[in-house]
């Protein structure tokens, strides 16, 4: 849009591009975030911390962000997940009570709580964007269907998934979660409640690996599941892995979005699948990303 943007990370790490100003800060500091924020329009808050810091980050970043909106006048756009809603729900629309099944859940609907509290008080002006797990290209290592998905099947391997490989789930694509995220922040009308990415039709896991093949031109492969108790096993030695547990809900009954009133309100449709693959599977076909010799499917 051509708009100056000024991106804070703890590193200060991010894209080189004439319009991005990168700055290092810990955005739970709300002082140093407010000094930041100065002279913005809106804050984006895409910040998520590793799953074992949940506990002790969120709190201060919720209160960090809050606090550097109400400051600096900046409106408040949050990018959040489908935790907050209550198991076995979909499809899940965003005017949904928020009922978490699990920690992590009650922990962001207690930022979004929160934010809509200072909202409701006049303090700031806030809306959040919910988005289903991430597709596209930049997914990278901790997405679902990155670079622990996406190589193998161009590589002809085997693919290990949470939970069940035959149960619908949706997939927002990246482009359209940037999409949402820039539309409510320029809408009055998205002000004081949350929005759903517009995602197209769920796919299951095993569906979703013979679309990457068919788009890739590559033999098809089998999807298998990681077993619950070596999650539990591998929990004993890694943080990280003991926090997926909880999570297995989310992969083993149906988890579908509804964005209807989404589109219907800004306009915004989901990117057709097939667009979706070829921009993941060219940027993993990229120079300087490693996959094994592509096997073309014989015609």
């Amino acid at each position: 849009r051509g708009e100056r943007v000024r991106l804070v990370t703890r590193s200060g790490s991010g894209p080189d591009h004439p319009g991005i100003e990168r700055r290092a800060a810990d955005a739970s500091d709300a002082a140093q975030l407010a000094a930041l924020a100065a002279g913005a329009a809106t804050i984006f808050n895409c910040a998520n911390p590793p799953y074992p810091k949940w506990d002790s980050a969120w709190p201060a970043l919720s209160s960090g962000v809050i606090a550097a909106s109400e400051t600096s006048g900046a409106r408040l756009v949050t990018m959040s997940n489908l935790y907050g809603y209550a198991a076995d729900s979909s499809p899940m629309r965003a005017t949904d009570e928020l009922a978490p099944p699990t920690r992590k859940g009650a922990i962001r609907a207690a930022t979004w709580h929160d934010a809509l509290a200072a909202h409701e008080a006049g303090r700031i002006e806030m809306t959040e964007v919910r988005a289903s797990d991430f597709i596209g290209p930049g997914v990278g290592a901790n997405g679902h269907v990155g670079d622990r998905f996406v190589p193998r099947v161009l590589a002809g391997k085997n693919v290990s998934v949470l939970g069940r490989a035959d149960v619908p789930h949706s997939w927002s694509y990246v482009d359209d979660v940037v999409a949402t995220l820039v539309a409510v922040a320029h809408d009055d009308r998205a002000l004081g409640r949350a929005w759903h990415v517009p995602t197209g039709a769920p796919l299951t896991a095993a569906q979703l690996a013979d679309e990457f093949a068919t788009v890739a031109d590559v033999v098809p492969v089998k999807v298998k599941t990681i077993p619950a108790a070596l999650l539990k096993v591998a929990g004993l030695v890694s943080p990280m892995m003991r926090e997926l547990p909880e999570m297995l809900y989310q992969f083993e009954r149906p988890f579908v979005i509804d964005a209807t009133d989404t589109t219907e309100t800004f306009g915004i449709v989901p990117t057709p699948l097939v667009e979706q693959l070829r921009a993941t599977i060219a940027s993993y076909r990229s120079p300087g990303r490693e996959t094994a010799p592509v096997r073309h499917v014989a015609a």
